[in-house]
């Protein structure tokens, strides 16, 4: 439940069934753990267990039932069809599709209303992402330039947007609005680099036949939409057929994922006049029904009709990534950390060949290549006159934002596993990703405590990218 939900409640008075002590003490459980879920880094520290946990299992004594335990088989099918697939492909390829999907969901709202609709404010962050994803890329390169290995340029291109925000909120007033907006805009830029790529150079042979399934649950999908149909439950049934397809097609399943969440609407059924037009009806009517004796049947309509008005006043794009959101930060993002993360070191040799080349390439890029390309593409668009740094984001804030892009944990572990055929690279992918993210990490709350000013001015700190004074130093 949100904090507005609990706010909500609060203002209710106490149910009539409840016992007041016990209802206290369960309200004073519930605060501090509400409080942690809806915080930024309350995803990141759930993820950081997760990961520690996965790679304390693959090294303790019992590291073979790890591997064991991911490899068992599970079967989900449907009268005669049915599909037989190990638990880790089912996390990996299923369940990351919801992730792809909230993705898609931030993706289009940022195009829509975001810093991405205005190509002015979006010069920044286009610039600082690209700086960001091919500089990585050319580190990597530069150290694996041809064999198996070079197949790896896309593992340290992506940054995780749930790590690197939590590393940002850790820094508390320190760091203004606008320096967050300008993370996330980055982030969905990375993302949308990270989906191309997969899609493009990760894909294995293509069975046309799976075309049939793809486009027939996209056609369902869109005549859901068009007919009226309200995103719900009901739109499950094309998600699922549109992911057949694509795995069928030999495209990454997940893919399916990215393009309903691109296709939800972005705008309300109601406007904000509607929705008050609307609500005051509804409560008239209650009104009169309720005078004496009343059908509670009767009293139902308008009740309904207030709670479809209230859910309809937000935009389905905005209600699905707040529905799903709290299911992708703390089930399925744990569960493939739990199940992708696990590292045995007892697999790694650093003397094999090409085993240096692979380490390096991914850590440099990540910790080293993300910053230096965010920061110094931002430099030359900026010499060029091409954009300006918001007011009250200065030169260090941007540095700061450049190590926190460095942190690429769950989209490089998933580009990792899809670069590399051979566990033994995979492993030391895994390995040189973990261990930048943790330098990233670390980089990023050092220099934000060192050169960002403890306390912000208050309209600084409110500022975003979207407000018309920019900043001229360079």
């Amino acid at each position: 439940m949100s904090d507005d939900a609990n706010k909500t409640l609060e203002a209710f008075p106490d149910p009539p069934e409840a016992w007041m002590p016990i209802r206290r003490m369960a309200q004073r459980v519930k605060a501090p753990v509400d409080h942690f879920l809806h915080t930024q880094t309350g995803g990141s520290i759930v993820l950081l267990v997760a990961a520690a946990v996965a790679l304390a299992w693959a090294n303790s004594p019992w590291h073979d039932t790890y591997h064991h335990f991911w490899e068992t088989p599970i079967s989900l099918g449907i009268g005669a069809w049915s599909m037989t697939e190990s638990l880790h492909f089912w996390i990996n390829d299923l369940l990351m599709t919801i992730f792809f999907m909230v993705v898609g969901f931030e993706i289009k709202r940022e195009l829509v209303e975001g810093e991405l609709s205005d190509l002015q404010r979006a010069a920044l962050p286009v610039a600082a992402a690209l700086g960001g994803m091919v500089v990585p890329a050319l580190i990597y390169v530069a150290f694996n330039p041809t064999g198996p290995a070079s197949a790896g340029w896309g593992v340290p291109m992506a940054t995780d947007i749930a790590f690197a925000v939590g590393i940002l909120g850790l820094l508390g007033k320190r760091v203004p609005a606008a320096l967050r907006i300008l993370l996330l805009a980055l982030a969905i830029i990375d993302d949308i680099g990270a989906i191309m790529v997969i899609a493009i150079f990760y894909t294995e042979g293509i069975d046309f036949a799976g075309l049939i399934p793809l486009v027939g649950g996209l056609l369902l999908y869109l005549g859901l939409i068009r007919i009226g149909v309200r995103p719900g439950f009901i739109y499950t049934v094309p998600l699922i057929v549109m992911w057949a397809g694509m795995h069928q097609l030999g495209v990454h399943a997940t893919m399916a994922g990215v393009i309903a969440g691109l296709l939800i609407p972005v705008k309300p059924w109601l406007s904000r006049e509607q929705f008050l037009d609307v609500a005051t009806k509804s409560i008239e009517e209650f009104q009169s029904q309720t005078r004496g004796n009343y059908d509670a049947e009767d009293v139902m309509k308008p009740l309904k009709r207030l709670t479809v008005a209230g859910r309809e006043a937000v935009s389905p794009c905005a209600r699905a990534t707040a529905a799903f959101h709290p299911w992708v930060a703390y089930v399925i993002m744990p569960l493939f950390a739990l199940a992708n993360a696990g590292v045995y070191f007892g697999d790694i040799d650093l003397n094999a060949q090409g085993a240096t080349t692979v380490v390096l390439g991914v850590a440099l890029g990540l910790a080293v290549g993300k910053p230096l390309g965010i920061v110094g593409v931002t430099w030359v668009t900026m010499k060029l006159g091409l954009c300006k740094l918001p007011r009250g984001v200065t030169w260090s804030g941007i540095t700061v934002l450049g190590c926190c892009a460095g942190i690429g944990f769950t989209v490089a572990i998933f580009i990792s596993d899809l670069a590399f055929t051979d566990p033994a690279t995979q492993g030391l992918s895994k390995l040189a990703i973990l261990g930048a993210t943790t330098a990233a990490a670390v980089m990023g709350l050092a220099l934000g405590r060192i050169a960002l000013p403890r306390e912000l001015d208050p309209v600084i700190a409110r500022l975003t990218p979207a407000d018309v004074e920019t900043s001229t130093e360079f």
